[in-house]
């Protein structure tokens, strides 16, 4: 299933158009070029490395969370009637619509 949550985030998820940030970011890689030895700009670019792999993961993560939301809101909203009042599962007997939460199934988190 992390396949498939990836696929959808890969789908609808757009990058903002931020120039002015990129611009910002090769004027400063030009600097620390000019003002650091190559050991130190090796290290610098393994911090900005691994600060965008965190900040992908947790575009990722929020993504997920926000489905997982959407799944059990959509969950929820399915076990009303057609009359809008929610019934009690032992009243009307178990069905997708109206299963309790402990027996919903979501994606994988791994």
């Amino acid at each position: 299933m992390n396949k498939t949550l990836t696929a959808l985030y890969d789908s609808f998820y757009t990058p903002p158009q931020s120039a002015d940030t990129r611009t910002e970011i090769q004027d400063i890689h030009r600097q620390l070029i000019l003002k650091l030895d190559k050991p130190e700009r090796r290290l610098v670019l393994r911090l900005i490395d691994a600060k965008d792999h965190l900040a992908e993961e947790m575009s990722m993560d929020s993504f997920v969370c926000g489905f997982r939301l959407a799944w059990r809101l959509a969950n929820e909203l399915n076990s009303y009637p057609e009359n809008g009042r929610p019934t009690r599962s032992d009243q009307t007997g178990q069905d997708a619509r109206c299963a309790p939460p402990e027996r919903w199934e979501f994606p994988d988190e791994g």
